[in-house]
């Protein structure tokens, strides 16, 4: 049986290269493995899809019940971001940079979870412990990977490693102007013409458990705010319909990678407690915090600490 190595639902870059990545790297030694996202290719999100245009990679497959199945897992570790049947699956092997979840094994497994920026920095060191030379076209969804988690090294995020990383995987994916490559990815993953608005939210969007309440948080990287000023209305539309459906909040990040803050959406049963999380007001729904570039690092230990997880 095929190991089926697959990243967190609503996948981003990261999580689909990653799941690339390691599935070769399994593969070269010696352990057949396959790539797998919880969405089919035609719903990938465009950033994701035009990072794999542009280095020739292909899809990963779509896995939507990973019961009975041996499965690896990259850039997570939380039951709730992951396929039907996870609690049933033969878990192998864990590579991420976030928080350790509360995915539990009967048995040993390869686990690797590194304070870095992106998974992507830690497949890198794997793909070199291991005496594996990284093909081309993977460094390079590697590459674009590690700039777009650490916004182009702006992200708190960002470690020495990550920097080390992309300097390495740059001249094996032929890549000379990262800085072009990191413009095209936001040019991309910034689009929002003509996009469901409940497509916008979950383009890059993570449920979690904060003391038994459920809380989404969303992420739109944006060159500007007035991208999404006509879509406003439309984005807070469709955060009441996924609050409604068993969340105590639903918060959107609309993060301004020029101005490098963020304008913080908020739905809640308790916006004070969200207040407290971020010691600023809500004026009309939302709070603009200056430096908030991630999720990982400044919202969700923010509201985790709020809640008193």
């Amino acid at each position: 049986m095929a190991i089926s190595v697959v990243g967190h639902a609503n996948p981003d870059t990261d999580s689909v290269t990653s799941a690339i990545s390691l599935a070769a790297l399994l593969t070269a030694q010696g352990k057949e493995a396959k790539a797998c996202m919880q969405i089919a290719a035609a719903d990938l999100n465009p950033e994701s899809t035009t990072v794999l245009k542009r280095f020739g990679l292909q899809a990963p497959e779509f896995l939507n019940d990973a019961a009975g199945k041996e499965i690896a897992l990259v850039d997570f570790s939380d039951l709730a971001q992951g396929p039907a049947g996870l609690d049933s699956a033969d878990l192998v092997a864990i590579v991420d940079h976030h928080k350790i979840g509360d995915v539990t094994t009967n048995n040993p497994i390869l686990f690797r979870a590194e304070p870095v920026g992106c998974t992507g920095t830690v497949l890198n060191k794997m793909y070199k412990e291991a005496g594996v030379a990284i093909p081309k076209d993977i460094a390079g969804g590697m590459l674009a990977a590690i700039l777009s988690d650490t916004v182009n090294f702006k992200s708190p995020t960002c470690t020495e490693d990550d920097k080390v990383a992309v300097a390495e995987l740059k001249v094996v994916a032929g890549v000379d102007d990262t800085d072009e490559l990191f413009m095209e990815m936001l040019k991309a993953k910034s689009a929002v013409e003509g996009i469901p608005a409940k497509d916008l939210l979950f383009r890059d969007y993570k449920d979690f458990d904060m003391k038994g309440s459920k809380v989404g948080v969303g992420q739109l990287e944006l060159a500007t705010l007035d991208q999404v000023a006509a879509v406003r209305e439309d984005l807070i539309k469709a955060m009441k319909e996924v609050k409604a459906d068993g969340r105590h909040s639903v918060l959107l990040m609309l993060t301004d990678v020029v101005k490098e803050g963020t304008d913080l959406v908020v739905l809640s049963d308790d916006e004070a407690l969200i207040e407290k999380a971020f010691d600023a007001k809500l004026e009309g729904g939302s709070m603009w915090i200056p430096g908030m570039m991630s999720r990982k690092k400044q919202t969700v230990p923010n509201l985790q600490k709020a809640f008193g997880c």
